[in-house]
């Protein structure tokens, strides 16, 4: 039996379009061996009916605040009462300002309001909507309450506009909420550092020397983090999703404006853990103004960038765990291990790049852990978020 056998999520669906996809969220966390109760907005109900929620779940969807068969004066604190998880997904720009602002007009926000269980949102909407400042400050206030989020991604969106309010995918939702129901604060009072995403080192103004980097396993290894009460940092380089609500972001764009900021930042963290993709090398006379095409080739002059790892391992104070990633095409367990020794690391994750499943960008990985006792672990082809759980049930037990 899982930890989440018996566990209750109250499943809530807003009047996004999104909403047809929750029938598949459903779905998957039933399962997962978990009771799920579906709740559908007014709105919602334009898009998608109770009996497809109520055939995936087996339980009565919630559609009125005064349903008949309910007790009017408490079903919904009851409800609220033993839920272990409220989901809300897709979570509508509307439904965000009520639960941040506390208003309580319908079963679904009152019911918000009396929860103490964690409150996991995955917004939906338009991107001009998401990135109102009303959105963004509602998201703010509930995140400083918090409240989780997941997503949103990334994309074209059903009304045709590109960029971020595209709801996360099922699966992913799913993984997030199961984390959530195994919620421990075993980092509670400890600062995690670390540094995500990839670096852009500029030849002109216009161009610059990168990586396909995408971001996707630093901001899982944050998400985590914060799941496990941590006070979270990311140093972030260029990267093709936004860092999970609720940590602090320092945006940089070259390897040495990343090492400096992590140097300032380490003395203070518990644990430090380098999972960016950082440029190895950057131009030694980037050009002032951008470079016409002439005829002849051009020549570059490289020269090599700080390693930052090995400069946090160099003033490591007693007691914090420094982390190394490892992107490798190969001869991973023997280059883990002279990175271990050589930035002076307790553990390092050498994860295969350059195939299809695993590596920049993709969502799975394959990687293996070594640690300072020269002990190698293989693990299966795996999520980045399940890597990142594994990561840190090593990490909580060097500290303990």
């Amino acid at each position: 039996m899982t930890t989440t056998s018996g566990k209750e999520i109250i499943l809530g669906v807003t009047g996004s379009i999104a909403a047809y996809k929750a029938c598949e969220v459903a779905s998957l966390l039933v399962k997962r061996g978990v009771r799920v109760t579906p709740v559908l907005t007014c709105s919602a109900q334009k898009l998608v009916g109770p009996a497809s929620f109520e055939g995936i779940t087996g339980n009565q969807a919630v559609t009125d605040m005064f349903d008949s068969g309910q007790n009017q004066e408490i079903e919904h604190i009851a409800a609220a009462t033993r839920a272990d998880l409220f989901l809300v997904a897709p979570a509508t720009a509307n439904v965000l300002a009520k639960a941040a602002q506390g208003l309580a007009d319908d079963w679904l926000s009152t019911t918000l309001l009396a929860t103490r269980a964690p409150i996991l949102f995955a917004p939906a909407m338009n991107t001009n909507m998401y990135g109102h400042p009303a959105t963004q400050a509602n998201i703010a206030t509930l995140s400083d309450r918090g409240c989780h989020f997941v997503g949103p991604d990334s994309g074209t969106l059903a009304c045709k506009t590109v960029g971020a309010g595209r709801m996360s995918e099922p699966a992913c939702i799913v993984e997030r909420s199961m984390r959530l129901l195994e919620n421990s604060d075993d980092l509670k009072g400890r600062h995690v550092l670390l540094t995500s995403g990839g670096n852009h080192e500029p030849i002109d103004p216009v161009r610059y020397i990168g990586n396909s980097s995408s971001g996707k396993m630093g901001f899982a290894v944050a998400e985590e983090a914060l799941r496990r009460g941590a006070k979270v940092t990311v140093i972030s380089g260029p990267a093709e999703v936004a860092p999970p609500v609720g940590c602090k972001v320092i945006p940089v764009q070259t390897a040495q404006e990343m090492c400096d900021a992590a140097l300032l930042i380490a003395p203070g963290a518990d644990v430090v853990i380098g999972v960016a993709a950082v440029a190895d090398y950057r131009v030694e006379h980037p050009m002032t103004e951008k470079h016409k095409r002439n005829g002849n080739d051009l020549t570059l002059t490289l020269t090599q960038n700080p390693d930052i790892l090995a400069a946090v391992g160099a003033q490591k104070k007693n007691g914090q765990i420094t982390v190394g990633f490892a992107a490798e095409t190969g001869d991973l367990v023997e280059n883990a291990q002279a990175k271990l020794s050589k930035k002076n690391l307790n553990l390092v994750v050498a994860n295969q790049v350059g195939v299809s499943d695993s590596g920049f960008g993709s969502d799975t990985v394959r990687a293996i852990f070594v640690d300072a006792s020269g002990a190698v672990e293989e693990l299966s082809l795996q999520s980045k978020g399940d890597l990142a759980h594994s990561l840190f049930d090593r990490i909580t037990a060097i500290l303990a």
